[in-house]
């Protein structure tokens, strides 16, 4: 009868359903990210909220005060931090409006998304209106965390059902990729395909197909993951803080661990997702994990619920240590009580820091003895156990579980990821030396001779899938290029810096491979070689990009501290001019050069990308030129890049100098675009040569089509440029100026300004009576020249030595 009923509805096709206009209603934290998100990506967004409840009778006809709520919202996204645009200029993208007055607004949208308080009677009320003033065809959809999808759309009309379903975003929207999608049994399968594709192409986000059970996949096995280690926690007698290094980065985890990831949610937020589960899960086999241990109360009934409440499991206090930091105590988890950070050492924390790769660390945790070990052990292996019974409850595929724990709690690998790190063998048999009951499906996978979850073979990632018993490649990885499934083939060119892949259609890539893809003698040799080969055996041309974290932090700061402080100056002006010729080599090779980035894209990083034919960034690069912090300027070619890109800007009868100043400040003030479209403002991408992904993996496919474009269209070597336009000593004098100005700001130092007066004096080209034409290699001598002069200044040292030390600049 339903299927009847359901044929009668027009339904656009996932290909042709085109979304111009999107409202958001409600506006707080979630509401305003979701809305502020929309607009980054060019949609034309309303968002509505309800008008205050205590208005008085006069502040009831005035516009600006019943609409205050969505005001303060709007005002609150500008301040944010992280910020919530890529631009801040985006935000005139929102309309804002309340629901008294401005519900027609709704009428032409094409997506209405749902963000208000989780009752589901004030959401069904909510929906009720809006389905009076919908347009037919136009998607609904629900953010709720909480509450039965089905549910919501109860009572309303087919047309509205067949377009409704839930989509639920990770805060911060903009920085958090996981996106659920989940169905309801009305939902059209057109819905479904629509906003798979439409959030991961458009929004830049994983998404994941989920069913309407109590906290869908994220969050239901993410919850289990922190409940289990609270309980080992106490079992343990462990310190907090311990765990919390134990949970980070030892083992492929944001910083924050457990305990501070509890700070950072809200307890109280924390605890109502523990509740739905642990009440709606009535058959949920680990339910008695989810009973909070007693210390959880005691935050709860003191309202200590963490950051948002100034303290939780971590309390900073106003006292400094002999380092001047400020003193954080954490929970004893016995006395109640805040004491100091105890100094407690294990034998597996300090063989698992040596090793740099997670299958090493994890396999020392799964041999150790101690309770270090027995914590991340166990913890493991309940997680096995856990996300192997949750088929097909909440998915019916294993690879959706671990695509939304790596985009929702932000881990390197998923469950069963994990569990293939450490041998599903070894995961059984620490699982049930633990008491816990591994899923029949997983054992009759091993029992098959199947002994991995995941597999590569020619190139394609594929996964065992339950129903078939056998491997299927995994759905949409043929859309990116993941350099991982290129390791079966023999490497073009490979040192210990660098792997030249070979990425099909005459196409190569050059992944930096150094620790943070620092830029040293290895990534400098390998970037020529991949040029001189791809130039001399045919290639249409090179992409130089990677998967990792961060396209490059920059040069290799140790490699330059040693030689400054043995005072080499012979070799540092070698290494230098090195970097400068093969960031000039990027530029001028006979082949397209693209660089596709993500992360930090910091001073050589940035350097590079700013010398290659174009870049495709990921919109979540941050780039800079960020030398300034460690005492030095831009001695790879961007200091003299930022005086080339200046003159390029000149016109005639302009001014000129406003131009030059806004360059020098980005430099002296090692300005970072916090996005990728904040780069275009800084400089550091040209509009017409650079362009953004919003999707961080489809960087290097897409740079690679760039490269093909670029080929096809008869790309020629550009020729040296000998027609920069700089400014001389009237411009010299004008930064001087403005160097000064930072300095009765108080925004420098007055080893500040000595850098900034050597970034002036290479912007400048040196100290010329007069403007006149210089050629690039002129502007990199005196860069050079101004660089190594750096070198010798003990405060420049003293940076250099501080950084190396503490990983984050010193201002002296």
């Amino acid at each position: 009868m339903e299927a009847k009923t359901m044929e009668k509805i027009q339904v656009t096709s996932a290909k042709s359903r085109k979304i111009k206009k999107v409202a958001v209603i409600g506006s707080g934290v979630m509401g305003a990210g979701i809305a502020a998100h929309y607009a980054n990506i060019g949609l034309e967004v309303v968002m509505l909220d309800i008008v205050p409840f205590n208005l008085s009778d006069e502040e009831k006809k005035i516009p600006a005060k019943r609409n205050s709520i969505v005001n303060a919202a709007m005002k609150a996204l500008l301040k944010s931090k992280p910020a919530a645009y890529y631009s801040k200029d985006f935000a005139s993208r929102i309309t804002v409006g309340n629901l008294d007055d401005n519900l027609e607004m709704l009428a032409d949208c094409d997506w209405i998304i749902e963000v208000i308080v989780e009752k589901l009677e004030i959401k069904q009320s909510l929906f009720e209106k809006i389905d009076k003033i919908r347009k037919p065809g136009t998607l609904i959809t629900s953010n709720t965390s909480s509450i039965p999808i089905h549910l919501m759309a109860e009572g309303r009309s087919e047309d509205f059902k067949a377009h409704f379903c839930g989509t639920h975003y990770f805060n911060p929207p903009r920085y958090l990729e996981l996106l659920e999608i989940i169905p309801t049994p009305h939902t059209s399968s057109e819905v479904v395909d629509f906003f798979m594709e439409y959030g991961s192409t458009y929004l830049g986000k994983q998404t994941v197909l989920c069913k309407d059970t109590p906290a869908f996949i994220a969050n239901r096995v993410g919850v289990y993951a922190m409940a289990k280690v609270y309980q080992l926690t106490s079992e343990l007698g462990l310190p907090i803080s311990v765990v919390d290094k134990l949970t980070g980065k030892a083992i492929g985890r944001p910083n924050t661990g457990t305990f501070r990831l509890g700070d950072l949610v809200g307890h109280d937020t924390a605890m109502s997702v523990t509740e739905t589960i642990r009440t709606r899960c009535t058959d949920d086999e680990q339910a008695q994990a989810f009973e909070m241990p007693k210390y959880f109360n005691f935050l709860l009934e003191n309202k200590f619920l963490g950051n948002k409440s100034g303290q939780g499991f971590y309390k900073k206090t106003n006292d400094r240590d002999a380092k001047g930091k400020r003193v954080v105590l954490e929970l004893d988890l016995e006395k109640l009580e805040y004491v100091p950070k105890p100094s407690v050492k294990f034998d597996s924390m300090g063989a698992a820091r040596r090793k740099d790769h997670l299958k090493e660390r994890l396999d020392i945790y799964f041999a150790g003895e101690d309770k270090a070990a027995e914590l991340v052990r166990r913890s493991l292996a309940g997680l096995f156990a856990y996300a192997s019974n949750r088929i097909p409850e909440i998915s019916d595929n294993l690879y959706s579980i671990d695509d939304a724990l790596r985009a929702g709690f932000r881990w390197d690998v998923g469950p069963f990821q994990y569990w293939d790190l450490v041998g599903i063998e070894n995961g059984i048999k620490a699982a049930e030396a633990d008491g816990e009951k591994i899923a029949d499906w997983v054992k009759e996978m091993l029992a098959a001779g199947h002994t991995s979850f995941y597999k590569k073979e020619g190139g394609v990632q594929k996964y065992y899938d339950i129903d078939s018993k056998s491997y299927k490649a995994v759905p949409g990885a043929d859309q990116f290029i993941i350099l991982d499934n290129y390791r079966e083939q023999a490497p073009v060119f490979k040192n210990d810096g660098v792997v030249l892949h070979d990425i099909g259609d005459g196409v190569l890539c050059l992944e930096f491979i150094s620790k943070m893809n620092s830029i040293g003698e290895g990534v400098l040799k390998g970037i020529n070689e991949a040029i001189r080969i791809a130039e001399d055996d045919g290639w249409k041309g090179l992409v130089i990009g990677n998967n990792a974290e961060h396209f490059s932090v920059g040069a290799n700061l140790m490699m330059i501290g040693m030689m400054a402080y043995q005072q080499e100056f012979d070799e540092l002006n070698f290494a230098v001019n090195a970097f400068q010729q093969t960031t000039m080599r990027c530029r001028y090779s006979s082949i397209p050069v693209v660089a596709a980035t993500q992360g930090y894209v910091f001073g050589g990083g940035c350097e590079t990308i700013m010398h290659c034919d174009g870049a495709v960034a990921a919109a979540e690069s941050y780039i800079g030129l960020v030398e300034v912090g460690v005492g030095l300027l831009p001695g790879g070619g961007g200091t003299k890049e930022f005086a080339l890109r200046a003159a390029d800007s000149f016109f005639e009868g302009d001014v000129q100098i406003p131009t030059i100043i806004e360059k020098f400040k980005t430099i002296a003030m090692a300005s970072v675009a916090t996005s990728a479209y904040e780069a275009f403002t800084h400089g550091y991408l040209i509009e017409g040569k650079d362009r953004v992904s919003v999707k961080t993996k489809r960087n290097i496919g897409e740079a690679k089509k760039m490269v093909l474009d670029l080929a096809d269209a008869g790309y020629s070597q550009p020729a040296p440029r000998n027609d920069i336009h700089v400014l001389g000593r009237g411009g010299l004098g004008a930064l001087q100026v403005a160097a000064h100005s930072l300095k009765l700001g108080n925004y420098a130092s007055e080893h500040d300004i000595k850098i900034a007066n050597k970034i002036a004096y290479v912007l400048c080209g040196g100290d010329l009576s007069a403007p006149q034409k210089v050629s690039e290699q002129y502007l990199l001598d005196v860069e050079r020249e101004q660089f190594l002069s750096l070198c010798g200044e003990p405060k420049t040292l003293e940076r250099i030595q501080y950084m190396l030390e503490n990983n984050k600049p010193l201002r002296n």
